[in-house]
Order: structure tokens, then sequence, then C-alpha cells
């Protein structure tokens, strides 16, 4: 017997598939890449999570499909920002239940709580899930089971539903009983893992949008640097660390300039290659302004390969000016 593991790298979604593995049914953990749900890379995580338990793991990237289908046109609407999350689980559902039917395996299992989020954990958000998905019956939710209709999997003996659990609401001290109980160590706190549900992060989808189509390559490039829109509507994203600049550094897409200073340390930028005449010199400004560069002097901007010479803003509190945030 064979279930597939809708995994987050979370504690819940790690209980989850303990608790299915400990009834002798292997577990095979899918972690459903829609490209939002980290600046960080959580690989390592994931994998200790999934060692610890014994359960099997794969990433599957689904960018392209999501863009398509969920994100801009979500039938259930947004959360507080631009998180579509009912139809964004709707969606990894129905990915996972494809990878259920090629992997030869019976049903579904994750690890969300009933009430543990307001909006997209409510009973009926969760039934509505399961409609749109088609996976009535097939989605197990081993901890909030007790709680809720059996699925397919009990009521066949699969699983004992007895051994499984009935958590409601945000409280995390029956999940913290468990994960001592089994020693599992190194788990995440909970926390907003998804970007899209950050404030900061969705006026920066919802500006990108208003000049660009927004496509998978440019979903790095929201996740990274300080966002500014010039006068004439070219988009500059400025590293604000040596940790940011890297990151930008590594960028491939043909929509930006990659922008580096001459003659002075400064942060690694990008700017959109539609760039009018007027807004490169403007971004020359920008970016020389976060620099220590002398306002009196002039230095130069290298757009991939090309320099534009300039001069820093006497304050950076006019470079700030084009903060979309």
């Amino acid at each position: 017997m064979k279930a597939i593991a809708l995994f987050s790298g979370g504690l819940d979604s790690t209980l989850a598939m303990k608790l299915i593995i400990d009834q002798g049914i292997d577990v095979l953990a899918v972690n459903i890449s829609t490209g939002f749900g980290s600046t960080k890379d959580r690989l390592e995580h994931m994998q200790n999570m999934c060692d610890q338990v014994g359960a099997e793991f794969k990433i599957i990237d689904i960018q392209s499909e999501f863009l398509q289908d969920v994100l801009f046109d979500p039938k259930h609407g947004y959360g507080k920002n631009f998180n579509p999350c009912i139809d964004c689980h709707a969606k990894m559902f129905a990915v996972a239940k494809r990878i259920m039917e090629v992997e030869g395996a019976s049903f579904l299992i994750s690890g969300e709580v009933m009430g543990q989020r307001p909006m997209s954990q409510n009973k009926d958000a969760l039934q509505t899930v399961l409609n749109e998905s088609n996976c009535d019956g097939l989605l197990l939710r081993p901890m909030s089971a007790k709680m809720l209709t059996p699925t397919i999997a009990e009521t066949k003996g699969w699983v004992d539903r007895e051994k499984l659990e009935g958590i409601t609401g945000r409280s995390r001290e029956r999940q913290l009983e468990l994960a001592k109980e089994i020693g599992l160590a190194d788990f995440e706190s909970p926390g907003g893992g998804c970007l899209l549900s950050d404030e900061n992060f969705a006026k920066k989808i919802v500006d990108f949008v208003k000049h660009d189509k927004f496509e998978v390559k440019d979903i790095p490039v929201m996740k990274f640097g300080r966002h500014l829109r010039l006068s004439d509507g070219a988009k500059l994203v400025v590293g604000r660390n040596q940790e940011e600049n890297g990151f930008l550094k590594d960028i491939d897409n043909d929509k930006f300039f990659h922008a580096r200073t001459i003659g002075v340390p400064g942060p690694h930028a990008l700017l959109s290659k539609d760039a009018s005449d007027s807004d490169k010199e403007l971004a020359t400004k920008i970016i020389l302004s976060y620099t220590k560069a002398d306002p009196l002097k002039t230095y130069g901007i290298s757009y991939d390969g090309i320099e534009q010479k300039g001069s820093p803003f006497e304050t950076r509190e006019e470079a700030n000016e084009f903060n979309l945030l």
C-alpha cells in the first residue's frame, strides 16, 4: 500500500506522514513547487524531515501551470494579499492525484489542520478544495481526521482511523507532543511559507503586471532586491546586501540588463532592457546613490558591458522616492 503526501517541509505535514508510515504504508512525499514557496533553498531541510520519518522525497515543478491556471484568475479569489490559497491547494491536490495514478498509489495525505488558518482551512474551504480537485474521498488529513468525514482509506480499512488525530485550531500543543514522542529533530517553527501572502511581495507582483506580462522567468526577479519603478516605466532592482547581489547576478532573464558599478564598490542591479535613455540615466543616478560615490564626481555603470556615465543624487532619499515599498 502506498500514499502520496503533499509535503511542505513543515511540522504538520511531517507528522501526518509519520502517522501513516507507522501503519505500514509507504509514503512518497511530494513538494509541489509553484515558485513562490520561499526565498531560501529548503531542499536539505525537507530531505532531512523525510529521512527522519522514513518517507521517499520528490519535488514537482508546476510553475508554468500555476501561472497559467491559477495565479491571475483564481475562481475563489485571493486572500489578504495576492494569495489564491483555495485555488492553489486545489491545483496541488489535482497534481498529486496525477502523481498518485502514475506511482500506483492508493490515496493522498496532507498535513492540513482544520481551523489552523481561518480562511483556507475552515471546514467549508477544506471541502471546496476536494470538490475542485476531484479528490473527495481520496485525500486523508491525518492531523484532523477524527473531526472530518471518513475517507476511502479509512472506510476500506487501509488506515486505522483510531490511530489518527483530531486536532483543530491554531494551538501547536499536540503537534509538539507528537514531535517529542517520535524524537523529531530540527523541525521548523510555524510561519507563512508562501511569498504571495506577504504584503510587500504582493505589491511587487501587482506593479509588475501593470507594465509587463508575468512569466516563470520573472519569479526570481521578484524575490530579491529593492524594487523601483522609474519615470518612463522601466523597472530597476537594486541589491540590498552581498547575499542579494549574489542572487541577482545569477538571474538569467532576457528582459533585463545586468548593471554593475565601475570604479566604486556598489550593488548589483537589474534594469529593464526597454528602458528609455532618460530612465537609464535615472537608473545610473539611483544605483550610484546606493554607494559611497561623491555627488560632485562622475562614475560609470556597465549595462551588460555598455557603459553609462553619471553621478549619484545628493541624498539617498531622492533615490528612495522611486521605491515601490
